[in-house]
Parts: C-alpha cells; structure tokens; sequence
C-alpha cells in the first residue's frame, strides 16, 4: 500500500509499504478519510519534537473496521469508524479528575503512532482502553467524519469559555478551525458571530460558507474599532483567537466587554510565545482568559452528535477531496489557504 511518511524537515514522502496487521488489544481499520490542518503543514516543513522518523502522518481520521486483534471485543469488521487524535493515558490524576486534555502521558495518532495518510492503519489499544475509537453516525459520511477531530477541539474550547444562550462572540481566524467555531457558537446559542480575517479572500471564502452577522477583514479596518461599532461601543461577551497571532491575543483583550471571557484557542509560534497583556485591562474589566489544548474522547462523541444531528453541518467546509496521490497538493492548499478544509481519501 502507498503511504505519506515524515523523515526529517523537508522530507516527506510517498511511497509504498507494507500492510500494517491489527495486534492484541489493536483494530485495523481501511481509511476512508483523513483531513488536513495546519499541524500537517508545520510537520511537513519543520518537524515536531515528539515524532521520531518515519513516521506515516495524519491524525484525523475516519474509516472501516476490517481487522480485529485478538481481546478486542465490540467491534467487527465493516463497522465505520473515527478515530480519536489526543490519546490521554486514562490512569492520572488529571484523567481521573475527568480532564483528559490536560493528560501529561499523552501520545497522538500521526506523532506517536502511524496515521491516517495510508490505506490501512492500525489503532492502538491506547485509543481503546480510553474509549477513543468512535462510531460513525448513520447519516455522516467519512469525510465529515475526519473532520470530528478538529470540531471537538472548538467544542473543548467553547465549553472552557461557556460561549451561552445570548452572547456577542468575536471569532478572530477564518480557517477551517474558526469556521467550526462560527457555526458552533451558533449551535450554542450566540445571538451575534462575528468574524475577523486579515486576509480579504479568506474572509470572502469562509463568509460565504459560514454567514457569520459581520465579516471584519482586519487588513482594511481597525478589528476593535470595528467590533465596538458592532457592539455600540460594549464590546463582545467572548474572543475566541483562532489564528495563530499575538496580535488577535492583544487586541482581543481590546474587544471585549466587562466580564468578558477571551479564548487563546490558536497556539503561537515556539520562536515568538509571548504578548505584550496590560494586566490592568484584565483587573479592572474583570475579564477571563483561557487556554485551549486539543480534545478529549468524549468531545470527539460530542462533535459526532453534533455533525449526525445537523446542529454543526461540516460538509461544506470540506472545499477539496484528494486522493493519497495528491496528498502533498493538498499541504499546499492548506498552506496557501485556498480552500477550508482538505480531506485525502486513500
């Protein structure tokens, strides 16, 4: 079978490999989908600290049951499938405690394990015993499957800022992931999603998909100013930063109300981490800040039962489908941002 394996910076490949086979405790499973994101990008050209070469990538993943290692029960072959990405050990405090995202023994699908840019994957007993393989609504197909990974962590991210019934949400980033978090503020109940983008196309692309209340292309206009005009001058209940900018991180701190609730969701580069924050802005505006890292399984479920029941349709983000052949014109439509989201189906 042809895979997509990292081997160092700069050095990725397509080539051909021999069937994985599904081991005690483990399902093998024919991938039907596996989506891309920026992460994807940032491997393909720099690498990651946690993955040791080679290393077939891609984590959010969705496909069939066809092998069933021995001690695995509850699963057979044809039954569809989407794989958790984040795989918390299950046994810490922190799991216990029920905050799985925080597990400090976690591993990941396309960095600890071979992923989803193949024909066959193995899931690790890792992702069974956390209850991290999932199954596929009846109605949802794969492609919108795969893209159950990166909803759960929006999901994560709204609960930790409780985006509720009534609230003016700012959503800074119109990628695939702050497209997510448009429609799911919706679902939540936000009676006004605005979105900001500096890049006019972006914002065009992802506005005519999402319909959020008002498009503020930050390129053209000052984004706060043009927030407190949409607000009268009050400012949103939620900043949700889902760029990877420390700029939306300082400006979001000038968008939102009094009380307010601001979510660093977009991580910073590792060669520029931190922000100029006038603390006396958060003291006086007694405003919340929260981090957001990635997903449990239960968010995953989550995401699943949002897409089934129409809540969060993701169907029409997915702007280009590709074959593994194509997988590395895919890293550039993600690189480039021409379309939303790109999903390789081997």
């Amino acid at each position: 079978m042809k895979v997509f394996r990292f081997y160092a910076p700069g050095d990725v490949r397509l080539e051909e490999a021999d069937e994985p086979h599904a081991g005690p405790g483990e399902v093998r499973i024919r991938v039907r989908a596996c989506s891309m994101c920026g992460t994807d990008v940032k491997i393909s050209t720099s690498g990651h600290q946690r993955i040791v070469p080679p290393r077939v990538m891609g984590h959010e993943i969705a496909g069939e049951v066809d092998e069933v290692g021995d001690g695995v029960d509850g699963w057979a072959a044809g039954d569809r499938v989407q794989v958790i990405a984040a795989i918390p050990c299950g046994r810490c405090d922190w799991c216990r405690a029920g905050v799985m995202t925080i597990c400090p023994n976690q591993v990941s699908m396309g960095y600890d394990f071979d992923g989803g840019f193949a024909a066959h994957m193995v899931v690790p007993a890792a992702v069974l015993a956390v209850d991290g393989l999932n199954r596929v609504p009846e109605g949802v197909g794969f492609a919108e499957a795969s893209v159950a990974e990166p909803f759960a962590c929006a999901i994560n991210a709204q609960e930790l800022a409780d985006v509720h019934d009534g609230d003016v949400v700012v959503v800074v980033g119109s990628g695939p992931i702050g497209c997510l978090h448009v429609r799911l503020a919706r679902a939540r109940g936000a009676s006004a999603v605005y979105l900001v983008e500096l890049s006019r196309e972006r914002l065009d692309l992802a506005a005519e998909l999402v319909k959020p209340d008002a498009a503020v292309c930050a390129s053209e206009v000052d984004a706060v100013d043009a927030v407190l005009e949409l607000t009268g001058g009050r400012g949103a209940d939620v900043v949700i930063t889902a760029a990877a900018s420390g700029a939306a991180q300082e400006q979001a701190l000038r968008m939102v109300a009094p009380r307010g609730r601001i979510s660093f969701f977009g991580g910073l580069p590792k060669d520029r981490p931190t922000i100029t924050l006038d603390s006396n802005v958060v003291h006086y505006k007694e405003l919340t800040i929260v981090g957001a890292n990635g997903s449990s399984p239960d968010h995953n479920k989550q995401a699943l039962g949002l897409i089934a029941d129409g809540s969060v349709p993701v169907h029409d983000l997915i702007t280009h489908r590709l074959p593994l052949e194509r997988v590395v014109e895919g890293i550039d439509v993600v690189r480039s941002g021409a379309g939303i989201k790109v999903t390789i189906e081997p």
